[in-house]
């Protein structure tokens, strides 16, 4: 069953880029009664490890918390997360504790570390096309990379995913996913991240996000998900089930880091309580331990 009690809603755009503080990273949250959801700490810009400190000290008690980031790496694929390595973890758990210790003493939960490293690197495409041998589809080189179960879903959905052993372009999310692993192997176990652990009756529940399902929610296209004024944002938050207020400069730009959060906010909201979302038709025990999944694809 959906876990009964969330009290608030929140929604974190995260950001992989190298350097302490980002203004690519937006958190919002809204109250089970809220008209509207805010923005936390609006015109701030954050560094990855205050986000984790505001998740721990300072969400209520009884939080649903969207990343928008992958919290794994392809593993059902090829049976592995790193075919070949011998260090290859078997779980998503020990894949973040992987990236921790190769990267502990990098600052900022970065994670040049990790895809400089002499075999990890092997798997990823990095900057300067710099891409591994071991990167793709059944090991060979080319292409889009390798893709979680999730993500193929994402795929049937409409959605444009990309793998997270990309770690080049616009689009790209691979960087952002591994140092949000970072942040999660620093969790305490009382909060819960799912699917990796089971939904508790009470508690701060973490999950993965897709901002762009919550745009296509609200009415908009996965080739027109980002929202860059007030008044577009406004609209897309009525869609979603907020109360409509009046909006003085409806062309007045909005960042779209902070309009992806608010309106994934309010999305969680509503979502969460559909059954259907917390146990997707092809979410297996294995891939739920390995691969994670994005909530809101069924």
């Amino acid at each position: 069953m959906p876990h009964p009690s969330f009290t608030h809603y929140a929604a974190v755009d995260w950001s992989g880029a190298s350097g302490e503080r980002h203004k690519g990273i937006a958190v919002a949250i809204i109250g089970a009664a809220d008209p509207m959801p805010t923005l936390v700490r609006p015109g701030h810009v954050w560094s990855r490890i205050e986000v984790l400190d505001w998740l721990l000290k300072e969400t209520p008690p009884e939080t649903l918390i969207g990343f928008d980031l992958g919290q794994s790496l392809a593993y059902a694929d090829q049976g592995a997360f790193f075919p070949g390595w011998q260090d290859s973890p078997e779980t998503a758990r020990d894949l973040w504790a992987l990236v921790e210790a190769i990267c502990v003493d990098e600052p900022h939960l970065g994670v040049s570390s990790f895809v400089d490293h002499p075999q990890a690197s092997r798997y990823f495409r990095r900057h300067g096309l710099r891409e591994g041998d071991l990167f793709g589809a059944e090991g060979q080189p080319g292409g889009r990379g390798r893709m979680r179960v999730t993500e193929h879903a994402q795929a049937l959905a409409g959605c444009r995913p990309t793998s997270n052993f990309n770690l080049v372009g616009a689009g790209q999310v691979g960087k952002g996913s591994l140092s949000g692993m970072r942040l999660f192997h620093r969790l305490p176990r009382e909060v819960t991240v799912w699917p990796m652990d089971p939904l508790p009756q009470k508690g701060r529940v973490v999950v993965e996000i897709y901002t762009t399902l919550a745009a296509m929610a609200a009415g908009r296209s996965a080739g027109r998900s980002k929202v860059r004024t007030r008044g577009d944002l406004a609209a897309a938050l009525v869609a979603l089930g907020c109360q409509s207020e009046a909006v003085e400069d409806a062309d007045a730009p909005i960042a779209d880091h902070a309009a992806d959060a608010l309106m994934t906010a309010a999305w969680l909201r509503g979502q969460a309580a559909r059954e259907d979302l917390w146990h997707p038709s092809t979410l297996t025990g294995k891939i739920a331990l390995t691969e994670g999944w994005t909530f809101g694809v069924a």
